[in-house]
């Protein structure tokens, strides 16, 4: 193929060039892509990060190798007084730790401990419900014949006997409580209660009922007195007859 002629070309229009020409055209303005140019800014980066670090070691290297020999003692002195130092703090901070810790352990046993005290001073007071094994005790006086004092009587042997908590007909039975005659019936702390008499009694039932049954005891009194005596053992007694919480007038704690 015949190359065009020389003034062919500039009579076309378009200017001939060069080979040379033609190379330095293809090559700038360089045509990059945007991930050529992000990788090359990473790269510039990572160079420039290393440089440094290796300036300052070296830096930092060639000040310790010049440094005397009471310099060095010096700073290592300094470095085992700092090293010393932290480690105080790390253990004092640990033992911080550790006695908030016991403390917060104590006061959690010592609010269980008060809880607990609370509701056992709550079913000797009669304020709270009780529950637990036991016996219940029905006394049926069909004839009239059983007095306040034969009742009386009976919570008194079964207290000897261990009972924790005790309720007469819907009526909790607690340290001042009263029996009285009223009538056909019998008054518990100013309640008339009627026959027949159910005690509902909370302990342990291998010593309640034996107490009762006792030669010449309850149980055979009121036997005299023609009425009729059943106990019956239980796993589960529910005494949830309560009394109000009273405030004394005139007595107050003691303790400060």
């Amino acid at each position: 193929m015949e190359e065009p002629e020389p003034q062919a070309a500039e009579e076309s229009g378009v200017p001939s060039l060069s080979g040379r020409q033609r190379l330095v055209k293809g090559l700038w303005p360089p045509r990059v892509s945007r991930a050529q140019l992000i990788v090359a800014v990473l790269l510039f980066g990572l160079g420039f990060g290393l440089a440094v670090q290796v300036a300052s070691n070296s830096d930092g290297d060639s000040a310790l190798r010049g440094a005397r020999q009471e310099d060095l003692v010096r700073i290592l002195d300094e470095l085992d007084s700092r090293t010393q130092r932290l480690e105080d703090e790390k253990q004092g901070l640990e033992d911080q730790r550790t006695e908030l810790e016991n403390s917060s352990d104590q006061a959690e046993e010592a609010r269980k401990q008060t809880v607990e005290k609370e509701k056992q001073l709550g079913i000797l007071a009669g304020t709270v419900a009780a529950q637990g094994p036991g016996i219940t005790l029905t006394i049926d006086d069909a004839k009239g014949t059983v007095k306040a004092d034969m009742l009386l009587d009976a919570v008194q042997e079964l207290r000897a006997a261990g009972a924790e908590a005790i309720q007469v007909n819907g009526v909790r039975v607690v340290a001042g409580t009263y029996l009285s005659d009223s009538g056909s019936g019998v008054k518990v702390d100013g309640n008339k209660i009627t026959q027949p008499y159910r005690f509902k009694v909370i302990g342990k039932p291998q010593d309640l009922e034996p107490a009762l049954n006792i030669p010449g005891g309850v149980v055979q009194t009121l036997e005299k007195e023609q009425a009729t005596v059943t106990v019956d053992r239980s796993t589960k007694i529910i005494v949830d007859a309560l009394r109000p919480a009273e405030r004394p007038d005139y007595a107050r704690s003691s303790s400060r």
